[in-house]
């Protein structure tokens, strides 16, 4: 246990930012779900409305040093790419 007042505080900032982290992850992973789901109904224009939405969650995610930028990167380009597919299909 910390003894200084500012190591304290410290802790008390740090288990703060693991929870809105931890939201965040949350966020994340269970509104690319929706999008996977949508895209094996094959309902593009809800899939388009949540690949919005992940795009925006993970941006977001990527400026507050959740995900580096390649991750962050790599995950939007794999959910866009299901999506294209989706598209090609149904055309």
């Amino acid at each position: 246990m910390a003894n200084l007042k500012s190591a304290k505080k410290r802790t008390i900032q740090i288990k703060k930012q693991q929870l809105r982290n931890q939201k965040r992850e949350s966020e994340v992973k269970s509104i690319t779900k929706k999008f996977l789901a949508a895209v094996e109904a094959k309902d593009i224009t809800l899939a388009q409305d949540l690949m919005q939405q992940v795009e925006s969650k993970v941006a977001r995610a990527k400026g507050k040093k959740l995900f580096k930028t390649n991750t962050a990167a790599r995950k939007v380009s794999v959910l866009a790419k299901k999506l294209s597919a989706l598209q090609k299909k149904t055309a």
